[in-house]
């Protein structure tokens, strides 16, 4: 059965559980390997939101929606092109993405995230979604300015490693199917992305699958699907927004 899962803090301590409309359903135990409702619920508006895992790491794709691609004249890469989102830079819903010291455009980027499950090493495509625990939203959020500053060296991670760098939330959401999904992003109210995951060069079935092959994944890494068309700057003040049906909205300001 679909559920939404979530992190939280109330009265100073990190809980998790399942959120049922504005109510959270506390559960004791693992989120991955098995839990029970402890029976206590709270008012959604009543608890700090934490980021929806704890991952060791978050792998940003980069080059994965044909639309982009042709936008920007890219070649089709062979196989997964990506890149790490520093632990700094994790953020939950509802805090501020703080903007870097550095006088530069801030840009956001609203993405899908695979959240996995279960440890996989080298797993088979046909396994894949079996290590899949649900999806959540992203901003992988990023500096373009920085990207090619030094003619040699590209700094992907300096990039989109600032503190901050990486909202994920407000839930894990189970039992859906990705290719039915569609990423919106706003900013400040007005539409900015809106774009299918079916689109993605490779499946959420092809990245586990490939991207385990290079490392292995662990209960609540996750996987940022790529970006497509949209992708916009923003200034101080802004509220940038990504929604996915049936994970719920990542809200988050820019300050």
């Amino acid at each position: 059965m679909p559920q939404r899962w979530m992190r939280f803090k109330h009265g100073g301590e990190a809980r998790f559980g399942t959120l049922d409309g504005d109510v959270v359903h506390e559960h004791a135990g693992d989120m991955f390997a098995g839990s029970d409702p402890t029976g206590a619920r709270f008012r959604l508006h009543d608890v700090e939101l934490l980021t929806p895992t704890t991952p060791s790491k978050v792998i940003a794709l980069w080059n994965n929606f044909h639309a982009l691609a042709d936008k920007l004249k890219l070649a089709a890469p062979a196989e997964p092109l990506y890149l790490l989102k520093a632990p700094n830079s994790y953020l939950a819903a509802h805090q501020t993405i703080r903007k870097p010291l550095c006088d530069a455009k801030v840009a956001f980027e609203g993405e899908l995230g695979i959240v996995i499950g279960r440890t996989c090493t080298a797993v088979a495509q046909e396994r894949a979604l079996d290590h899949v625990f649900g999806y959540t939203c992203a901003n992988d959020v990023t500096v373009p300015d920085i990207l090619h500053r030094d003619p040699s060296f590209t700094q992907w991670d300096r990039a989109k490693g600032f503190d901050t760098f990486c909202p994920m939330g407000p839930v894990v959401a189970t039992g859906l199917d990705p290719a039915t999904l569609s990423v919106t992003t706003l900013l400040d109210g007005d539409v900015r992305q809106n774009y299918p995951i079916s689109d993605m060069r490779f499946s959420v079935q092809q990245l586990v699958s490939m991207i385990s092959r290079d490392m292995t994944l662990h209960p609540g890494d996750v996987i940022l699907c790529g970006t497509s068309v949209g992708v916009g700057s923003m200034k101080p003040g802004s509220l940038v927004e990504v929604q996915i049906d049936g994970i719920g909205k990542l809200s988050n300001r820019f300050a």
